[in-house]
């Protein structure tokens, strides 16, 4: 991920500004492409992918080719400011748009991008299209691939084998490193912890889920959740179990009659 993000409001909108700042230039000269690519990266790193679109919409205008080199730096524009939908659809519409032939740093862009927002079985038909077009992986393609998906099958082998505390450091490896496991992965440690017996964590694991905005996609599996939550009353915490139910509830419209007939059965 890019490091100092500088401020949005001292970054200005391209059009005018982008084309005073290839004037001197001859519309086709190395130079030009290199600083068009320069400012689209600065865009995402101040967090402005909308104005990274449309400087490399408006370097057609300017003369300026809208290859692949062009395209790539707009795609890691977009990584840095962690717009993934927005990685995605230039991935899937620009390259037929502007009949680009991706490269091997396009499809590494791509996979970043969807193993960074815990999109990792998505990956799969990326790596499938590399496979077609015969393009061939390199240490940044295998290194943010195990990064995805070697951690999630290890975090859910550890909650199978009631080693879920050293999953949940292995989940911390991951957010540490800018990657955002999916939702599976939360449920493995939040079940995993439950079997464990130790809910107070399995709660943590929940709320944590929540935090970061993955319930928003995706549906806790009711059985893991309804572990949870008698898992507590067996320990005589009954308030906090009618509060996770609660959160439950308000949180999902899914499986809603289903919570409040365990609400109906909760000891008074």
């Amino acid at each position: 991920m890019a490091s100092s993000t500088p401020p949005t409001a001292s970054m200005p909108s391209p059009g005018p500004n982008l084309r005073q700042a290839l004037k001197p230039c001859p519309p086709a000269d190395l130079q030009t492409h290199r600083i068009a690519s320069h400012v689209i990266l600065l865009y995402g790193q101040a967090r402005m992918p909308d104005h990274a679109v449309l400087t490399f919409e408006l370097c057609h205008e300017l003369g300026i080719p809208q290859d692949v080199k062009l395209l790539n730096a707009l795609l890691l524009s977009c990584v840095f400011a962690e717009d993934y939908k927005e990685v995605t659809r230039i991935y899937r519409d620009f390259l037929k748009i502007y009949e680009i032939e991706p490269n091997l740093d396009t499809y590494n862009c791509a996979l970043k991008s969807l193993l960074e927002s815990g999109s990792t079985s998505s990956a799969y038909s990326v790596l499938a299209e590399m496979e077609k077009r015969r393009i061939k992986p390199d240490g940044n393609t295998f290194g943010n691939l195990l990064s995805g998906f070697y951690s999630e099958e290890r975090i859910r082998s550890l909650c199978k084998l009631k080693k879920s505390m050293e999953a949940e450091a292995l989940l911390d490896g991951m957010l540490g490193r800018g990657i955002k496991p999916n939702a599976v992965t939360f449920c493995h440690l939040i079940l995993g912890f439950c079997k464990e017996g130790n809910l107070e964590q399995g709660k943590k694991m929940f709320e944590k889920m929540v935090e970061r905005g993955i319930e928003k996609i995706w549906v806790p599996n009711f059985a893991t959740m309804r572990l949870h939550v008698d898992g507590l009353v067996s320990i005589g915490k009954v308030a906090e179990a009618r509060q996770l139910i609660g959160q439950m509830k308000e949180k999902f419209t899914v499986n809603q009659h289903r919570w409040s007939e365990v609400e109906e059965r909760l000891p008074q």
